[in-house]
């Protein structure tokens, strides 16, 4: 079928497309026929169609008068590009045939009008006269390096959030001036995002929040949102009705409304869900295990000297999951990353640096006083064993300053609890931290996992876990907060490190 565009599309369209006017004043303006905006994004709700307006822009940018090229009578004159080259950026290679590569591909291949132009393959669509190429990325930053950017095309970046799919969104992001004939840019499609993940739509969102304050001068992008506002009940129907057909705009006339409202009497819905895709509001989900907006709120930079009293905290894998060391300051609650290995996302054989671990184990506790740390065996039982020989003094369980935490199933009750703490630690503001991006992203890809029992108040209890076993997306580093916050809680009631640390004291359990 032909394609249509509502008025919102269209105005989209005219806005990206917009260039500099022929004459500033009397006088020629030297950017003349330039594209105003280098960098565009659009925000709007699940189901509108804003994959396949990407990838009709991409079919433009490939075949079409996409760049103006001269003037008429002061009207700019479109013309194509020489030799196009578009990457489209999905998270995953399985998602590249379901977005905007794989709606390129349906519509070039089902299309009449342009049926023999191209040559079409599962990961490239070809140019056959001319030159010319489109192409679909998987977030392996190597891929797109160097390559003679003429438009880049990033689909659903609310899901690009790891750090491989940030490396990928720079490279290509930086590979725009290198043409500058070709008036390259690049185009970012999203629903909403989830506060705290630190995808590349919530990235965008900020950058054109500063922009809205003053705090950018003379941008080049181009930043288009729409969410339901804040004043709809959502208790009633009319209500979530009314939301729901204003984060759609025109999209509202094919869609259906009663549908998409009747998910909400679902009790077992994610609500938080349903008002991130439907409403488009930026929201975290109901399952994430920590406030990502608070534990932003709490970022501190804090100095933590010589000889102060800390626990440490410990958590990881050698090969798969990420493995890390964080430190927490007993008097003051702040926690900092110490090291944090993960396996890059386009190494196949990692493994975890063994002898890096332990020397900066050693570094901290030739640094601090460090009353205790927490550290789940699985994995690295061998190297705990190791620590505690080393800086243990002696059998006696009270003075042992490396202790063997277990955080698996049998742990499930004493987790919750440590779990708890930390949650308690960051809505009242005793824990701040360092704003350390892989722990930021760790504590934001936490999931509850209920353990099936409740507490004196009769509350559920839970740990956390990854959104699924085999996610790229990692939470160690939270883990070994908990565990870190939770030395320091035990710390705390003991009356450790309370006082600031006299500077005759000497390394050892004086306060004991």
């Amino acid at each position: 079928m032909p394609a249509r565009l509502d008025e919102e599309k269209r105005g989209l369209i005219y806005s990206m497309y917009e260039v500099h006017p022929e004459m500033r004043g009397k006088k020629p303006n030297p950017m003349a026929g330039r594209r105003r905006f280098k960098r565009c994004a659009v925000s709007v709700r699940k189901g509108s169609a804003k994959t396949e307006l990407l990838a009709w822009i991409a079919i433009v940018e490939l075949l079409g008068p996409a760049r103006c090229v001269r003037w008429e009578k002061g009207q700019p004159i479109g013309g194509q590009v020489n030799d196009p080259y578009i990457p489209l950026l999905a998270s995953t290679e399985e998602q590249s045939e379901e977005l905007a590569y794989g709606a390129v591909r349906v519509i070039l291949g089902e299309s009449k009008s342009l049926r023999g132009l191209v040559d079409i393959g599962l990961e490239r669509c070809e140019v056959i006269k001319g030159g010319g190429k489109v192409l679909a990325v998987a977030t392996a930053p190597n891929q797109a390096d160097g390559a003679r950017t003429t438009f880049n095309g990033f689909d659903e970046t609310h899901r690009l959030s790891l750090p491989r799919h940030k490396a990928a969104h720079r490279t290509m992001l930086a590979n725009v001036p290198k043409r500058k004939i070709a008036d390259a840019w690049s185009m970012e499609i999203t629903t909403s995002f989830a506060p705290g993940e630190g995808s590349v739509a919530e990235d965008t969102y900020q950058y054109a929040e500063a922009i809205r304050e003053g705090k950018v001068k003379e941008p080049t992008l181009f930043f288009f949102h729409r969410q339901a506002s804040n004043d709809h009940d959502l208790t009633t129907k009319k209500g979530l009705l009314a939301a729901i057909k204003e984060a759609s705009g025109p999209v509202a006339e094919w869609s259906d409304l009663g549908g998409i409202a009747d998910q909400w009497k679902d009790p077992t819905a994610d609500r938080t869900y349903l008002r991130r895709t439907w409403l488009n509001m930026p929201t975290r989900s109901a399952d994430s295990a920590f406030d990502s907006v608070r534990w932003a709120q709490l970022e501190d930079q804090h100095e933590v000297s010589r000889g102060t009293w800390i626990t440490l905290g410990f958590d990881g894998s050698r090969s798969i999951d990420a493995t890390a060391l964080i430190g927490t300051e007993i008097l003051t609650g702040y926690q900092w990353v110490i090291g944090l290995w993960e396996r890059p996302g386009n190494v196949p054989q990692w493994e975890v640096p063994v002898a890096e671990v332990n020397s900066l184990v050693e570094h901290a506790f030739e640094t601090w006083q460090v009353w205790r740390f927490y550290a789940d065996p699985p994995f690295w039982e061998s190297v705990i064993n190791e620590w505690c020989g080393k800086y243990n003094d002696g059998d006696e369980p009270s003075k042992a300053r490396v202790v063997k935490w277990y955080t698996n199933a049998s742990s499930s009750r004493k987790l919750s609890t440590a779990v708890l703490a930390f949650v308690n630690g960051i809505a009242d503001g005793s824990l701040s931290h360092d704003g350390h991006e892989g722990l930021t992203r760790h504590i934001a890809n936490a999931q509850k996992r209920p353990i099936g029992t409740k507490d004196e108040k009769g509350l559920p209890m839970w740990t956390i876990q990854k959104e699924r076993p085999d996610s790229p997306k990692k939470i160690d580093a939270a883990m070994a907060a908990i565990l870190s916050w939770q030395a320091r809680q035990d710390a705390r009631a003991l009356g450790i490190g309370t006082i600031e640390p006299s500077p005759y004291e000497t390394r050892g359990f004086l306060s004991l």
